[in-house]
């Protein structure tokens, strides 16, 4: 499955596209998609490294998708050490309680 499309329906489509251009069409098209997508590629390249390079000549941190991971995972120990306590009392209660009625049956 590909962009949610199944393989019967790109088969209509590339039938569709056989008809409307031609066979002897077909590879010129894809030459031209696949020089646009080169082009497209290059442009995104290229604005990601003008991006970082003036992002480090001017000393701001681009990492800032890695600092909110820190961050999270902070708040997901802090969380943690304060439920393992509660989740142990939890355990307890649950065995002082079904251990009666465990032997009842």
């Amino acid at each position: 499955m590909f962009l949610f499309i199944s393989g019967a329906e790109i088969f209509i489509i590339l039938l569709i596209v056989v008809m409307l251009f031609g066979a002897d069409k077909l590879p010129e098209i894809a030459r031209g998609l696949g020089k646009g997508m080169r082009q497209v590629k290059d442009a995104t390249n290229d604005i990601k490294r003008e991006i970082t390079n003036s992002a480090k000549k001017n000393d701001i941190d681009i990492d800032v998708v890695k600092n909110v991971r820190k961050e999270i995972n902070k708040v997901k120990d802090n969380f943690d050490d304060f439920t393992k306590p509660v989740s142990k009392i939890k355990d307890k209660i649950v065995d002082d309680i079904s251990g009666p009625i465990k032997r009842n049956k």
